[in-house]
């Protein structure tokens, strides 16, 4: 074991795949002596060489391009998109050949290519590099969405994402980049589709991922404090989700909160709640709830942007009232 930032976490995750297998590369803006955001690509381009590690033009929809040709002639790339504001730049690459490709062509082509995206708020960076587009992937069909929110998870899940035969939105948070943890250096990557129960609790399943999942655990460790134990669910993959963790959860403790840094509106948020409800509302002692940020672009300001962000006070206070609504309605 090893303590790294979610940072290098990536970082040793690629060069340790690109030793393993000759195919994978990676591409993007600014990736060589820079080393990218945050040195995620740090020294890569000194060990494995331009051809592996490639500085490109500022043009998100011929990164892209280039990728999904690549991918399709045999490679695997890994895309850098920089924020995942840019991302919308090569949104039809995206959506209308890498997620189509293997559906159209009958299976005679799989498309291994990973899109490295960075979302959430980080202090000051304003509307046009503060989204968080999570929902936009995941309503594409063909496409795998992972999101990350240790760095343990950091470095077994982009392992995954880099052998993963479909196309990978890979959505890093980046006010996770300098976070620090415990990482497994020799550890096989983790399975995708699974999630991991963070704290067990029984009164409340709380469903979080990424950058929210610290507030949500600190905010159930406010709670534990009152006297009410919140099972904290760490998503990891957006898609597929893990349905059996999130409902074998929510059929115990009867409610289900789901929080989320993105717009609340039309969130992944409505999903679960959706799905859980179709499926679980005989099981449900109240209706379930989703936190998000307003609909509004993300403010430069600092005082304004901390009104925008879901904060471990409004968590308390939200979990504190399904609690009190259940038990005024004699439910468990």
């Amino acid at each position: 074991m090893a303590v790294m930032t979610y940072a290098q976490a990536a970082q040793l995750a690629l060069r340790q795949e690109m030793q393993r297998d000759p195919r994978v590369w990676a591409l993007g803006e600014d990736l060589g002596p820079e080393g990218g955001v945050a040195g995620q690509y740090l020294d890569l381009q000194r060990e494995f060489g331009r051809d592996r590690i490639v500085d490109t033009p500022i043009s998100e929809s011929t990164i892209m391009g280039s990728a999904i040709g690549a991918a399709i002639c045999g490679t695997r790339p890994v895309v850098e998109l920089r924020y995942a504001d840019f991302g919308l730049c090569a949104a039809d690459e995206i959506v209308n050949q890498a997620a189509k490709a293997r559906y159209m062509l009958g299976g005679q082509v799989r498309v291994p290519v990973v899109i490295r995206q960075q979302i959430g708020f980080r202090d000051g960076m304003a509307a046009q590099h503060s989204q968080s587009t999570e929902a936009w992937w995941v309503h594409i069909p063909g496409l795998v969405v992972v999101a990350p929110a240790t760095p343990s998870d950091s470095h077994e899940l982009l392992k995954a994402a880099i052998r993963c035969d479909d196309p990978v939105i890979y959505m890093e948070h980046k006010e996770l980049w300098t976070t620090s943890g415990e990482v497994d250096t020799a550890v096989e990557p983790a399975p995708l589709g699974r999630a991991l129960v963070r704290r067990h609790g029984t009164d409340l399943t709380l469903v979080t991922w990424s950058g929210m999942l610290p507030d949500c655990l600190a905010a159930a460790e406010t709670l534990s404090a009152r006297g009410v134990q919140v099972e904290v669910i760490d998503l990891r993959t957006l898609w597929p989700w893990d349905r059996d963790t999130v409902f074998g959860s929510v059929a115990r403790t009867g409610r289900l909160l789901v929080v989320h840094q993105a717009v609340r509106i039309g969130g992944f948020g409505a999903e679960l709640v959706a799905e859980t409800t179709e499926c679980l509302f005989g099981d449900l002692d109240c209706a379930p709830r989703r936190l998000g940020a307003p609909r509004t672009p993300v403010p430069y300001s600092q005082p304004l942007e901390a009104l925008c962000r879901v904060s471990e006070a409004q968590i308390v206070a939200t979990v504190l009232a399904m609690v009190g609504a259940a038990a005024s309605t004699g439910h468990r």
